[in-house]
């Protein structure tokens, strides 16, 4: 992020901390929501709901916090930090209710293949942390170290998860091209 904007970044927390300036916290959601949403999105795997549940959660979880922000970052990955954190607990809610949901009727579901892969969907069906780290590296261009800060792995795991995840995505493709022909 461009220094400017961080200056900027810093005189709207500071107005928004100091006397509630709604204004100010205005500015700062328009500024930062529209790509916080489309991390969010793919980190639920397409749910559109659930992405908004997880950035609003992320908004209330920052301003309950706004004050112990200490700058080591730019506010945008500060954000993040926070929103993969409410992204994990809704897929692990999710999960959770999933396993009850099956446990109480079990019925297999036949699945369609379709003709055409869709990345989206594709990238939704991996597991939650091939997902989280796809997303965030391929994606949204964090690096590893990054990645491990922010999602509490280490570098070795972030790397391996990615390879994992690469793999998975690069087999779903053969197979959709070898039911195409």
């Amino acid at each position: 992020m461009q220094p400017d904007l961080v200056l900027e970044d810093v005189d709207l927390v500071r107005k928004f901390l100091s006397t509630g300036n709604e204004q100010a916290f205005r500015q700062l959601y328009r500024r930062h929501a529209a790509a916080l949403y489309a991390l969010a999105l793919r980190l639920v795997g397409g749910k559109e709901a659930d992405a908004q549940d997880v950035l609003q959660e992320t908004w209330i979880r920052a301003c309950k916090t706004l004050n112990r922000f200490e700058w080591r970052s730019s506010l945008r990955t500060w954000l993040t930090g926070i929103l993969i954190n409410c992204a994990r607990e809704t897929s692990r809610e999710l999960q959770r209710r999933k396993e009850e949901e099956l446990s109480e009727s079990f019925q297999p579901l036949a699945e369609a293949r379709p003709a055409v892969v869709d990345l989206e969907r594709s990238i939704a069906r991996l597991p939650t942390g091939y997902r989280h780290v796809f997303t965030l590296h391929d994606i949204q261009g964090y690096t590893h170290e990054e990645i491990g800060s922010l999602l509490e792995i280490t570098v070795g795991t972030s790397k391996s998860q990615l390879f994992y995840a690469r793999r998975a995505l690069r087999s779903e493709l053969e197979r959709s091209q070898a039911g195409n022909e």
